[in-house]
C-alpha cells in the first residue's frame, strides 16, 4: 500500500468506463477505458509521438490530467485543454526537468505519476557504432531517466507517494545484432528500476518498468516496413501480430494505478508472447 493512500476497494478496481478511448488493435474501433487514473496527474516524457503519444491518449481517457513533455512541444489539437498540456523538456538537463515538474505542479496542483518514456536508438554493429551515438543513447535513455526520477521524488513525497514507470524494451533481455548500445542502455533501465524501487518504497513511491515488444508505432514502424526483417521476426510472436499503442498503454495504466499497489520493482513484458530463445 502506498504511504498516505487508502487501500483500493473492489469498486475502485472495477470502475465506470470512459466511452472515448484509444483504438482497438484488432478492428480500429474505439475501446472502453477504465477510469483507473481518475484524479491523478501524470507526466509523460517523450510524450508527443510514438509510444509516448499513445500513453498520453490512454491516460487521458483513463481520467488522468496529462502533461506530454518533449523537446518538440507539439500535440494533437483534439486534446482537452482542461486536463492536458504539452510542455518542453530536455531530460538530460536537470534545470529543464525541474522547470517541467514545477510548471506541472503549478497547473495541476501536484504530480502523482511520472512515465520516463523519452528514449533514442541508433543502430550499428560494434565495429562501426560511433562513440558519439553510444553516448547519446546512454545520455537520454539512462542519464535522463536518473535525472527525471531524482527530480520528481520530492513532488511525489508531497502527495504522500506515487508511481514512477520506466520504459525498457524486449531487447534488454533478447538482444539482436546491431543494437548493442540500445540494449545496454535499456538493460540499465531495468536494473535502475529495481534499485530505485528498493530505495523509494519507504516513501510510498512504487517504481516499475514497461518492456514493450514490437509495436506498430514508434521504433517498430521501421521494422514493419522492412519486409525481409519482419518476415524473420513475425513467426516468433504468439499473438501473430505486432502490438498496438493501446496494448502497451493499457499495461502502463495498470502499473501506474492503485490496482497495482502491490506491484513494485517489476519489469512487465508486453510482447505478444515473443519467443526468441
Amino acid at each position: 500500500m502506498q504511504k498516505g493512500r487508502q487501500t483500493p476497494t473492489p469498486r475502485r478496481l472495477a470502475p465506470a468506463r470512459s466511452s472515448v478511448g484509444p483504438q482497438s488493435p484488432v478492428d480500429g474501433a474505439r475501446v472502453d477505458v477504465p477510469l483507473q487514473l481518475e484524479g491523478k496527474v501524470a507526466v509523460v516524457t517523450g510524450g508527443t509521438k510514438g509510444l509516448g503519444a499513445a500513453l498520453c491518449e490512454y491516460f487521458l481517457a483513463a481520467g488522468a490530467s496529462v502533461v506530454a513533455a518533449s523537446r518538440s512541444a507539439e500535440k494533437d489539437e483534439a486534446w482537452s485543454a482542461e486536463r492536458s498540456v504539452v510542455l518542453p523538456v530536455d531530460v538530460t538537463e536537470p534545470a529543464s526537468v525541474a522547470r517541467l515538474l514545477d510548471e506541472t505542479t503549478e497547473r495541476f496542483g501536484g504530480i502523482d505519476i511520472l512515465v520516463a518514456n523519452a528514449g533514442v536508438s541508433w543502430n550499428g554493429r560494434l565495429k562501426q557504432l560511433e562513440l558519439a551515438r553510444w553516448k547519446n543513447m546512454v545520455d537520454i535513455n539512462l542519464n535522463g531517466l536518473f535525472i527525471c526520477t531524482q527530480t520528481v521524488v520530492p513532488h511525489l513525497e508531497r502527495r504522500g507517494g506515487g508511481s514512477i514507470l520506466t520504459v525498457s524494451s524486449c531487447m534488454a533481455s533478447r538482444p539482436a545484432v546491431g543494437v548493442s548500445g540500445y540494449v545496454a542502455s535499456k538493460a540499465g533501465v531495468e536494473a535502475f528500476t529495481r534499485a530505485a524501487a528498493l530505495e523509494l518504497a519507504g516513501m510510498g513511491i512504487r517504481v516499475n518498468c514497461l518492456a514493450p515488444g514490437f509495436l506498430e508505432i514508434g521504433m517498430g514502424e521501421k521494422l514493419r516496413r522492412n519486409e525481409r526483417a519482419w518476415a524473420a521476426y513475425e513467426p516468433s510472436l504468439l499473438a501473430g501480430r505486432m502490438g498496438s499503442g493501446t496494448d502497451a498503454a493499457a499495461a502502463a495504466a495498470f502499473l501506474c494505478s492503485d490496482a497495482a499497489a502491490y506491484v513494485n520493482g517489476h519489469v512487465l513484458e508486453v510482447n505478444g508472447g515473443l519467443r526468441w530463445y
